[in-house]
């Protein structure tokens, strides 16, 4: 049987806080009345029971209301990155009962992020610093006191320019040296205090081989691609709460990078937070699951025991189970 999909104009029911926010948005006309999300997980690690509450909300609210969804691998940090984590969480989802419109990757928008990064220099909104990472957190100040500006902060626009290309030439120290956009050194929100956008690592990608020897930072680069993907909706957990400020300035930065100043508002991807889905007395991070596996305390990301989603499958459970959208 085919599922009903609920339009915008059908009166309201009793539904959830993200639910509601895309009724008002698809009946306001925001997007052009457009729906788009997107799972973005990082490939450093097995999904385990907590991403199945984020998938049911990102695929199972898109196709409620006729809307997309995609999977995008955020693969910015080629130290802990690897095709089998790619592959497993592709299965994973595949077995939970969702299909994606498109798979997409961080690592597409490299360039694009490189040439913004670029502009923001031109701009005197970004400026390399060479300072260590402990000194610049000490510079960072603490919620009660402002921060201390950077002695590179002002550095010359073209000075920045030649020094960013040295970053990514392979010839920089991994560590030596980053790129910070200029903001806000005494804002309340620490986050906006010259937050690091770019570093070196020196580490060949998977997807991109040696092009890149510097990488850009998570906060740079997750927001950012949501905006170029045409994403609509972004919902993640709420932690992120006070990076949400901080995406926004960054898109609206790039709208403007691009020319497009029209109706900054309406066509933008809104984030929104909701609460992680935990279990009591079980590890659900990818961190820790990590190091059980390492240390040879389960048999593999699978072993039964495991709060993942491919070890519930072996433990016998259907695919309905770990849906919270289905109960």
């Amino acid at each position: 049987m085919e599922e009903k999909v609920v339009t915008a104009n059908e009166p309201k029911k009793s539904v959830n806080f993200i639910e509601q926010k895309v009724i008002d948005d698809l009946a306001a006309g925001k997007n052009g009345g457009r729906l788009q999300t997107r799972f973005p997980p990082e490939p450093n690690g097995y999904l385990h029971i907590g991403h199945a509450k984020a998938i049911a909300l990102d695929f199972g609210l898109a196709k409620k209301y006729g809307g997309e969804c995609n999977l995008r691998f955020d693969d910015t940090n080629p130290q802990k990155e690897d095709t089998e984590y790619i592959e497993s969480i592709e299965q994973d989802i595949k077995w939970l009962g969702f299909e994606w419109a498109h798979v997409y990757y961080a690592s597409d928008y490299f360039q694009q992020l490189w040439d913004f990064a670029v502009w923001l220099i031109k701009q005197g909104r970004a400026y390399v610093d060479e300072q260590s990472a402990e000194i610049i957190a000490q510079q960072k100040g603490t919620t009660t006191s402002p921060g201390t500006d950077s002695p590179f902060r002002n550095r010359p626009v073209e000075e920045n320019l030649q020094l960013f290309e040295h970053m990514n030439s392979g010839k920089c120290e991994s560590g030596k040296m980053v790129l910070r956009a200029k903001i806000d050194m005494a804002h309340p929100n620490m986050l906006f205090r010259d937050p690091l956008i770019y570093r070196v690592l020196n580490i060949p990608h998977v997807k991109t081989g040696s092009k890149w020897n510097a990488y850009p930072m998570y906060d740079f680069t997750h927001g950012q691609c949501d905006y170029l993907e045409g994403v609509t909706h972004s919902w993640c957990t709420l932690e992120f709460v006070e990076h949400r400020p901080l995406y926004d300035l960054f898109v609206t930065w790039m709208k403007e990078w691009k020319g497009e100043t029209d109706n900054i508002e309406d066509n933008r991807p809104r984030q929104t937070e909701f609460n992680k889905l935990n279990l009591n007395y079980t590890l659900m991070s990818k961190r820790n699951l990590l190091a059980m596996v390492n240390e040879g305390m389960v048999n593999g990301w699978d072993d039964p025991r495991m709060p993942t989603i491919c070890g519930l499958r072996r433990r016998g459970y259907s695919p309905r189970g770990p849906r919270p959208a289905d109960r």
